[in-house]
């Protein structure tokens, strides 16, 4: 008997996807008893072309998350029409953060002390910005090489923030670690928030949850959900 050939299915399109995060992320918002009004969606469009931004824009998107920052630059020109707020996601080098500065409205990247004081230099009048919207960034892990404020320096590199003209600090940032369950990761993220909180009660935001771990973030309090491949598919290679 011969093999007969598998099918195939059709490739999902943009919309359809979109479509399918925003039903699982209000499913999640339902069953953490919570209001769905209260979690932003950022999709993450690095390595994509600004015509992927406009059509996901033509869709209702409106925050826009990217990790590299000359990529970020020409796409926020481009689009400076759109309206759209851009949420810086990479790691911030100091040297680049005034450049940062003037085209992201949220930075989710804040870890080291050399980034709020660069931050804190930047001239605000020229460039036109009243202030920024910042995330300080935890390391979930024992590694200090990767990005992060570890937990015993929590508290004083919020302090340094809130310190700082021209921030605006919204909360904690972090991504759950390879090879821990998300949402003991995010439980600890959450345990730190309310740290936050003690020191500085507005500052109540949580961005945590990406395309594989969504659901988990938001049952643990997530209100910035970074999602990228879940929505925009294969990232193209970059160029």
């Amino acid at each position: 008997m011969p093999t007969l050939p598998v099918p195939t299915l059709p490739e999902s399109t943009l919309s359809e996807r979109l479509h399918v995060v925003r039903d699982g992320i209000a499913d999640a918002a339902a069953d953490a008893g919570r209001d769905l009004a209260d979690i932003a969606l950022v999709v993450v469009t690095k390595f994509h072309p600004v015509s992927l931004l406009l059509e996901l824009h033509g869709l209702g998107v409106h925050d826009f998350g990217e990790s590299r920052h000359q990529e970020a630059q020409v796409k926020s020109v481009e689009l400076a029409d759109l309206g759209a707020t851009w949420h810086f996601v990479g790691q911030l080098q100091s040297k680049k953060a005034a450049q940062v500065a003037g085209y992201s409205h949220v930075i989710h990247s804040i870890d080291r002390d050399s980034v709020v004081d660069a931050l804190g230099r930047v001239d605000r009048e020229a460039a036109d910005i009243r202030s920024t919207d910042v995330f300080v960034q935890l390391n979930l892990t024992d590694d200090p090489a990767r990005g992060g404020v570890a937990d015993g320096d929590v508290e004083r590199v919020v302090e340094r923030v809130l310190g700082t003209a021209g921030l605006r600090l919204l909360g904690v940032m972090a991504v759950a670690p390879v090879g821990v369950e998300p949402r003991a990761a995010f439980a600890g993220v959450r345990a730190a928030s309310e740290r936050v909180r003690a020191l500085h009660p507005p500052a109540a935001f949580i961005s945590t949850g990406m395309s594989g771990d969504y659901r988990e973030a938001i049952l643990e309090g997530a209100t910035h959900l970074r999602i990228g491949s879940a929505i925009t598919g294969n990232r193209p290679t970059a160029g």
